[in-house]
């Protein structure tokens, strides 16, 4: 059961955390974090029935609550936050953060809502944590011909942007979400993947996958070994021309010297 509203502020609240230390916890974007937290290791001689847990972070926004069956999650983790309730009655409120964006990075509390009297609830410290996100990077090597399968990582990714080797400087889209396969671009139909099919030699450079907000969930130096049919065409076409240059060279040369003779 959800709430339109956290149910803490049906409740007034007091007591925070007066020198909070965190836990380090770091993952890379899409995967899954798990926030600790142990809420009996605090409140020892209390058994609050059912638990009351709220995930805050540092700057006091709700992201997830809990009491029984009911809890709430801040629009920007719909969906995606949860602790579960059969644990945290036996004391682990631990919070599972899934598919992890960049945006998720920051500094959390929990905190245990304790009755203080029939009408009244007392805020209790719990534990913090600090959770980096970062992105992910790696160098592929492929065939002339051959496919390469990006990882896009998560369902939020937006596009796909690439720089090539010979130009440095300039960035040009590859994929759009929810563009339609072409002959060399296939999404995936349930994972988040995207397959550049019968690569070239022009194909190497850089590969960033970019959030919403344009930031890189994952980048990848590709690299593509071999010769394509244009590049084949290409190296004929210029040993072709030096060996014709040389046999002009060649007949200059002697024309020359019988004129000489």
């Amino acid at each position: 059961m959800s709430l339109r509203t956290p149910p803490s502020h049906v409740s007034s609240d007091s007591s925070l955390s007066s020198a909070t230390r965190f836990l380090a916890v770091s993952c890379t974007v899409g995967e899954q974090a798990l926030l600790p937290c142990w809420w009996k290791s605090v409140l020892k001689d209390v058994d609050p029935s059912p638990p009351h847990i709220q995930w805050r972070t540092i700057t006091a926004e709700m992201v997830f609550e809990q009491w029984g069956v009911r809890q709430w999650q801040a629009n920007e983790y719909k969906d995606r936050v949860q602790v579960p309730e059969e644990l945290l009655d036996s004391g682990d409120c631990s919070l599972v953060i899934r598919d992890v964006q960049m945006d998720d990075t920051g500094k959390y509390e929990s905190f245990m809502m304790v009755d203080r009297d029939r009408s009244r609830k007392t805020r209790v410290f719990i534990q913090g944590v600090k959770l980096s996100v970062t992105n992910h990077k790696s160098h592929e090597t492929r065939r002339v011909g051959g496919d390469l399968v990006l990882d896009l990582r998560t369902r939020l990714s937006e596009r796909v942007v690439f720089q090539s080797r010979e130009n440095s400087s300039a960035w040009t889209d590859v994929w759009m979400r929810n563009d339609k396969d072409g002959q060399r671009l296939e999404k995936h139909p349930i994972k988040e993947q995207l397959t550049i099919k019968n690569l070239k030699s022009s194909d190497a450079g850089t590969y960033q996958v970019l959030d919403e907000h344009g930031r890189a969930i994952s980048s990848v130096r590709l690299s593509v070994e071999g010769f394509s049919e244009t590049d084949v065409f290409r190296d004929a076409g210029v040993r072709s021309s030096s060996a014709s240059l040389l046999v002009c060279f060649a007949l200059v040369a002697s024309f020359h010297v019988q004129l000489q003779s």
